[in-house]
């Protein structure tokens, strides 16, 4: 498990920026060391734990990229078409039947081998069969419609460096290599529970005052989209002592502790003491909304972030404050989330030296501009201003207001985890 010490999260200041959080997790959280291997089409979405340097060329051998015909260079028309008679057929997968003698052409095919003694291929469309030969047209630049072997990466690249989160891409990549195994950083193990003596799980029996705790099942998910093990440790009641106890008996055989709910100031709201006599707290208010409450700590070494309980908050400060958790732990490189540039069909204003997103669904404007318009209400407890929605606009801690028409920063959902 990760061993951090108790003050390795220590800050001074009284509200911490979205930045410093960020700057902070990565500069403080130690990975995990432990690697396991795991089968290449099972590779998807975890972090590679050591570099992969390229074993053969990419292509390994010197191909034509288009069907036609393959000559050498030496014999290319100049002024006006000419006649060639065809020496062959070379297929993909084949091989040559002999080499392209000086003024001979080659039938190929796409991914076939170059023969020896051809370096250019002129495309199907551009030539014609006249009597048994190919009339080639002239202007075709030598070394034309040819992937020369290592044209893609050359032997020895480190193509995937350690720390990446691999996609379905870097999969093909790897498949491209011959690999069939990955070295890959085990997964991070994440215990996961919701606190409240207001929620029950779905399936429980509901009392009149009661709700569903959905926060524990919308972070369930991201966490495994981001690759994680999880314990589902359900629902906590409102009790200092048996929080503490809790938080204990899973801190040595989880990387993390996520729970939801109760960091607040209220006199219900027992995380924060729970987790000071068990552990060390230090209590960050992120200057971002929504989620300003937001508690983060070490208990017997492991790193415990406590979120807020409105589903909006919750989200938003996980994709601001577990997910860079994750990735540190995980050793990956940093995944910096970078708005796309839309605009605003709405108005909006905000206060100086805070962070903001605004939930907002894309639209095609009548001029056909990409247009972010705000969801209709607010509020951080609306689950359906997550669900019909595409995204969030980010509001720098210098912005005071949008006006329509100005252009703003979308982060779609789908990019966030």
């Amino acid at each position: 498990m990760a061993q951090l010490s108790d003050d390795c999260f220590a800050f001074g200041g009284p509200m911490m920026s979205v930045d410093e959080a960020v700057g902070l997790i990565a500069a403080r959280v130690t990975p995990v060391p432990d690697v396991e291997t795991v089968a290449l089409a099972r590779g998807d979405g975890r972090i590679l734990a050591r570099d992969i340097a390229a074993p053969l060329p990419l292509p390994p051998f010197t191909n034509s990229a288009v069907d036609g015909y393959a000559v050498a260079s030496r014999d290319l028309p100049r002024r006006d078409a000419q006649a060639f008679p065809v020496a062959g057929r070379v297929q993909a997968g084949g091989a040559a039947p002999a080499p392209v003698e000086p003024g001979q052409a080659m039938r190929i095919f796409t991914g076939a081998p170059m023969p020896d003694g051809a370096d250019t291929v002129f495309m199907q469309e551009d030539v014609r069969l006249e009597d048994g030969q190919v009339v080639l047209p002239a202007g075709l630049k030598p070394g034309a419609n040819v992937r020369p072997a290592g044209e893609d990466i050359p032997a020895g690249l480190a193509a995937l460096k350690a720390g990446r989160r691999l996609r379905p891409q870097d999969i093909a990549l790897a498949a491209a290599f011959g690999l069939t195994e990955l070295s890959v950083v085990r997964r991070i193990r994440v215990a996961v529970f919701s606190t409240g003596n207001e929620l029950v799980s779905p399936g429980e029996a509901r009392g009149a005052a009661q709700l569903f705790d959905s926060n524990r099942f919308m972070l369930m998910a991201m966490l495994a989209r981001l690759g994680c093990d999880v314990s589902d440790l359900g629902i906590l009641r409102d009790d200092r002592a048996s929080l503490a106890r809790a938080l204990q008996q899973v801190a040595g055989s989880h990387d993390l502790i996520l729970t939801t709910g109760g960091v607040s100031t209220g006199e219900e709201d027992h995380v924060k003491a729970a987790v000071e006599s068990v552990g060390r707290l230090v209590l960050w208010r992120m200057a971002i909304k929504p989620g300003r409450p937001v508690a983060m700590g070490i208990i017997d070494g492991t790193p415990f972030i406590g979120l807020p309980g409105n589903p909006v908050a919750s989200f938003v400060t996980f994709v601001h404050v577990v997910r860079p958790t994750i990735l540190a732990l995980s050793g990956a490189a940093p995944e910096v989330l970078a708005p796309m540039p839309v605009r605003a069909g709405f108005a909006y204003k905000k206060k100086i030296a805070r962070r903001e997103y605004v939930r907002v669904s894309l639209r095609k404007a009548a001029d056909g501009a990409v247009e972010a318009v705000k969801f209709p209400r607010e509020g951080a407890g609306l689950l359906s201003s997550l669900v019909d929605t595409d995204g969030l606009v980010e509001l720098g801690e210098d912005v005071t207001q949008v006006e329509p028409g100005q252009t703003v920063g979308f982060l779609s959902y789908a990019g966030l985890l």
